[in-house]
């Protein structure tokens, strides 16, 4: 199992790379960041100072969407750090949730996700591509390689995801729902034609190493609020007991009253009150480096090939070192 660790880019950047070069001592091999231009600084600038301050780590997003760029400025940039880096990028992409609600926009449709894949993907890699009915073609990239992966929770969009996507993001560490979604995406890459097992599936959450659990679920409270955002969405979709989306995760945003971001993906968040503990425990990594362990392992066991570490809250520093003293070279025993 590989290990990726994800970070919001509040200021300073220096802190960024600093905690993303601590991540590659220890062991972890992906580094991702929230992309939402107005809540955090831009990723992107960061990413070269990342990159240039690491020796193997691959850089990217969790997530980008098709809406803040234009597909070829997307590409390019990539392409770019690439060139710079020797093709250590990776482009995680979905809908949009913070980057285009708090900029007043509606989340992208999956019918324009679907399409930005194959031509950021393209584009990235030196082929030509259509974008807004123009034949383009980026003529400077020479050797390039752009992995897309796709975030998704509903049917659809993890039919979409086995239909086009390199890899799929699930945004939650439940072991019953990773089955269900690892399942729904797999049979979407059969029916397309692909081989289900040439997706890398990746599973990102807020992990938390500590004895004590209620301050570590405290700690993590906000992940199940800014999952509820999307459950909402699918909720209105397709309704509360559609059979379309599985009750475990539909059923606890009864009680969600509306969303700020401007708390979103922070510890103490006001509009996580609604959460249990039992969704934080379910939904997280919490308690001693044992627990983890387990908790991995069972993941492993599903098809997971990466556990991906939201490392938003108090002890930043000290998880990854517990990571990469204890529970990373369990993983890779």
């Amino acid at each position: 199992m590989d290990f990726g660790l994800v970070l919001q880019t509040d200021p300073p950047a220096s802190q960024v790379v600093s905690l993303m070069k601590r991540g590659e001592r220890n062991g972890f091999r992906y580094g991702w960041t929230f992309d939402s231009a107005v809540l955090w600084q831009e990723p992107f600038v960061i990413y070269s100072q990342i990159l240039a301050n690491t020796e193997r780590m691959h850089i990217g997003p969790m997530v980008t969407n098709p809406g803040t760029r234009t597909w070829e400025v997307t590409a390019s940039t990539f392409a770019t750090l690439n060139d710079m880096y020797g093709n250590r990028t990776v482009c995680g992409i979905g809908r949009g949730d913070s980057a285009m609600r708090v900029a007043g926009r509606a989340p992208n449709t999956l019918a324009r996700l679907g399409e930005a894949i194959d031509v950021i993907r393209d584009l990235a890699e030196g082929r030509e591509a259509e974008v807004d009915g123009k034949p383009l073609r980026i003529p400077w990239i020479r050797d390039g390689k752009l992995p897309v992966w796709m975030a998704a929770y509903g049917p659809k969009a993890l039919a979409l995801a086995g239909q086009k996507a390199d890899g799929f993001i699930l945004q939650l560490a439940d072991p019953y729902l990773t089955e269900w979604m690892v399942k729904s995406v797999r049979q979407a890459a059969v029916d397309a034609g692909r081989d289900p097992d040439a997706i890398t599936i990746c599973v990102a959450a807020p992990a938390y190493v500590s004895e004590d659990v209620a301050h570590a679920r405290d700690q993590c409270r906000w992940f199940g609020g800014m999952v509820g955002n999307h459950v909402a969405d699918l909720v209105s979709r397709y309704g509360e007991h559609s059979g379309m989306v599985p009750e475990e995760l539909t059923e606890y945003v009864k009680a969600r009253q509306g969303y700020d971001y401007s708390h979103h993906g922070r510890t103490g968040n006001p509009s996580a009150d609604f959460v249990p503990d039992e969704i934080v425990d379910r939904f997280c990594l919490l308690g001693p480096a044992e627990a983890h362990i387990e908790k991995l392992r069972a993941l492993r066991d599903l098809g997971v090939d990466q556990f991906a570490v939201y490392d938003m809250h108090d002890a930043k520093e000290a998880t990854i070192d517990a990571y990469g003293q204890h529970v990373i070279p369990a993983l890779r025993a």
